[in-house]
């Protein structure tokens, strides 16, 4: 079985985190979020894969090339305008002559892709949609099945009053070739809104494969680090680090013998951790971070090259690639894009969003 990962939206949901990075790309435990799925999928022996990208496709290209690098066989398309997550599966057609399996690019999950498929073939289905249940179903897509497990109604982000249960569509799909010619070429279409009601209305058999799969979507910034916390925890099976005593330490990483680290903790390679440091988990500090003497990182993701000051507080926030941070400033709840400057004993406001090359220099 081949696959198509659509991986062409533009993340808006996670600025400034994605300015100018490819959701594809954020940092998860330090390895690119794209990565765990190419390599889930791989791990169920499906290793040809086509990324569906729109969006900043350059540097995913540039990152996993031919993906013999991961195991697998990568091939893509890209959309010069978006076409939905439809349109997204028709323009891989060509590559497309067998049943194939689509997976939305912000998921993780631990899935047993091996046992979906089964269970589609069992079925003799036209479709296999995987399900997953959430407290709140109304931002995504509800579906209700007969006892055999055949769907019999989509009701895509019911209102509140709507709702008649909390079990979604998690955004895996196995699909028979002969759904494509349901597709239009070259235009904008929805295979939750458009194409999946179409089939049913015409009785095709469509079935849902429930599962108690570890299941996540990252478009937000809590979502996001609610994926580190859940991974640092052990509450997915992908998780795959050995943290033994609770802290991972990359290598050349230099910690000073004063520094106080309560796990779970990943500190990546060629970091300085410098005298009376407080590293509270669950953290991720990137490779190449320097936190200097005093300072304390409290349940925050760190990336690549940031300078944390001395004295500085971080606090259940993200901080993206070759932050700066200077002494005694102060950081809770806030999400800072790409170099970004925070002056000297400032003080950003719970919930700020700090752009990319910004310089933080008053109270915000």
């Amino acid at each position: 079985m081949k696959a198509v990962i659509l991986v062409g939206g533009k993340a808006t949901r996670l600025l400034p985190l994605t300015s100018k990075l490819p959701k594809a790309l954020v940092p998860v435990l330090n390895t690119p979020f794209l990565e765990y799925v190419i390599c889930h999928l791989r791990r169920h022996r499906i290793t040809e894969i086509i990324l569906a990208l729109g969006n900043l496709a350059e540097p995913i290209e540039s990152y996993f090339g031919d993906g013999s690098r991961f195991g697998v066989k990568l091939s893509y398309t890209v959309e010069k305008t978006p076409y939905g997550t439809a349109g997204g599966i028709k323009n891989a057609e060509k590559f497309l002559d067998e049943s194939f399996i689509v997976l939305n690019g912000d998921v993780f999950t631990d899935l047993d892709i091996t046992a979906m498929m089964t269970f589609h073939y069992r079925k003799k289905a036209l479709v296999t949609i995987a399900l997953t249940c959430v407290d709140d179903p109304t931002s995504y897509g509800v579906i209700t099945t007969d006892v055999e497990g055949r769907v019999s109604l989509f009701r895509e982000k019911p209102r509140s009053g709507e709702v008649t249960s909390n079990v979604i569509n998690a955004g895996t799909y196995i699909l028979e070739p002969s759904v494509l010619a349901q597709i239009s070429p070259g235009t904008e279409v929805s295979i939750e809104r458009e194409v999946f009601p179409s089939l049913l209305a015409q009785g095709a058999p469509i079935y849902a494969y429930t599962s108690s799969a570890y299941w996540l979507d990252i478009g937000t910034h809590g979502k996001y680090l609610q994926l580190h916390r859940d991974l640092l925890n052990g509450k997915c099976h992908q998780h795959v680090l050995d943290l033994r005593h609770d802290v991972l330490i990359g290598a050349e990483s230099n910690l000073h013998p004063s520094a106080q680290i309560m796990g779970p903790v990943v500190i990546g390679a060629s970091c300085f951790i410098g005298r009376e440091v407080k590293l509270i988990g669950p953290s991720v500090i990137g490779a190449g971070g320097n936190i200097m003497e005093n300072s304390v990182v409290d349940g925050s993701i760190i990336w690549p090259n940031t300078w944390i000051g001395p004295g500085v507080n971080v606090k259940n926030s993200i901080l993206a690639n070759r932050c700066f941070l200077h002494a005694n400033s102060v950081v809770e709840e806030s999400v800072l894009g790409d170099n970004v400057i925070v002056c000297d004993s400032c003080r950003l406001k719970s919930g700020s969003r700090i752009f990319p090359g910004t310089i933080v220099g008053a109270e915000t």
